[in-house]
């Protein structure tokens, strides 16, 4: 989620790193700004335009700062910042209209969309070097063989949970393996007086990133959203608001609001994304993180996370747009500094070598070691159509939580989702 992962809004924990890392990348800032061809091939361009989904990081954010020393040199870089849901939109009427950003960091759902729709420039064409990104994360930059752009970084998810209130309760984390093992012990520790389980069931894609690693731990694919395993993901996550297991505002809850509410001590798991692992670590309480248990046991799939660097279609002057965006994205993506803004915004590396290192270098990464390289893209089995099929599992999935466990609303929920991702 953010695309993502999705707006994920607390990713501070990992962006306390970027005030040390801006000197090394101020290296990056090197070269010409580049000339145009087209209409103004002897233009040059003093302005690059920069575009992500980070508003939670204002200009005098380290991000922003990080981001800045990036700038070609002889240009000033313009940051401008989105929501994840509305840069898409932006983005749309912005290569309409002949003004497209030189860079845009776009959450990976999105990025077939975009492609198909004529927003992006080719990754060839800019002279984006593609190569050494693990599949499974740089697979949504792939749309009809051709590739567009290249993974910032990833995350994906985990189950948390807080060690102290299972000893209290007598639960043993090994147990946790199914979802019989996870209902078993949420029943436990609500009744030894603790809460259950904070997740992010809020509408759209964030809601919708989190509830896909049930939603694949049942058996259920994105080819058929109200199949009878869809729907058993759906009764799942019904029954932990009837029960009393999981808060009512888990309906609205995005990932921020759902992880405070863990961080209050008072709730025994929550479901939510690696970019929280060094917050975990610093709690009072021991906090640990195990794999989302599949329905039938082991772990289920989890969804890729993060966003793509992009360089959107440019109408005028488009060689000297890419000659910056390439030098742009290279200083973000490029092998020396991939670990830096994987560690700036709380991600993996998304290369396994620069990602083994980095996460030999802390242990809090360890047990996301296996997680992040089985991973899932989102997009993998549906491509441009994964939107369409995202929104209707969001209104089923909304229903279900509002549903507190009735399973006739869930069914009805999820036969309509099969007609509503058919357009």
């Amino acid at each position: 989620m953010n695309t993502i992962r999705s707006t994920r809004l607390a990713k501070v924990a990992g962006v306390a790193a970027g005030a040390a890392l801006l000197g090394s990348v101020a290296a990056c800032s090197s070269g010409s700004s580049g000339s145009g061809d087209d209409t103004s091939s002897s233009a040059k361009l003093t302005t690059v335009s920069f575009w992500d989904p980070y508003p939670q990081y204002d200009d005098s954010s380290d991000w922003a700062k990080y981001v800045q020393a990036c700038a070609p040199t002889g240009t000033t870089l313009k940051r401008t910042t989105a929501p994840t849901a509305d840069l898409l939109n932006n983005l749309t009427t912005a290569v309409k209209e002949g003004n497209a950003p030189d860079v845009i960091l776009l959450d990976n759902p999105a990025v077939p969309e975009a492609a198909s729709s004529g927003l992006l420039a080719p990754a060839s064409d800019v002279g984006i070097d593609t190569s050494g990104f693990d599949a499974n994360l740089a697979g949504p930059g792939t749309v009809d063989d051709v590739t567009y752009g290249v993974p910032v970084g990833a995350n994906t998810l985990g189950l948390y949970y807080n060690k102290d209130i299972l000893d209290k309760a007598g639960v043993d984390p090994s147990t946790l393996t199914s979802w019989d093992g996870l209902n078993a012990a949420l029943e436990k520790v609500t009744k030894a007086g603790s809460k259950g389980i904070t997740f992010a069931g809020i509408a759209g894609e964030e809601g919708v990133f989190q509830f896909l690693p049930w939603f694949w731990g049942a058996g259920a694919n994105l080819k058929e959203p109200g199949s009878a395993q869809a729907t058993e993901a759906g009764q799942l996550v019904s029954d932990w608001i009837g029960k009393g297991y999981a808060p009512k505002s888990a309906a609205t809850d995005n990932q921020s609001a759902s992880w405070d509410l863990f961080l209050t001590g008072k709730y025994a798991f929550a479901e939510n994304g690696s970019w929280f692992a060094k917050a975990a670590s610093e709690q009072k309480f021991h906090a640990v993180m195990v794999p989302i248990p599949a329905k039938a046991g082991n772990a289920a799939p989890v969804p890729t996370g993060g966003e793509f660097a992009l360089a959107p279609l440019q109408k005028k002057n488009a060689s000297a747009h890419y000659a910056n965006a390439k030098q742009v994205i290279e200083c973000l993506v490029g092998k020396d500094n991939q670990v830096k803004t994987a560690d700036a915004l709380g991600y993996f590396a998304a290369n396994k070598d620069l990602r083994q290192s980095q996460i030999a270098s802390d242990k809090i990464w360890t047990p996301w070691a296996s997680a992040i390289e089985s991973a899932q893209g989102r997009t993998s089995d549906l491509g441009a159509q994964y939107t369409v099929t995202s929104a209707a599992l969001s209104t089923a999935l909304q229903t279900s939580l509002n549903a507190a466990g009735d399973s006739g609303a869930v069914s009805d929920a999820f036969k309509q989702a099969t007609t509503d991702a058919q357009g």
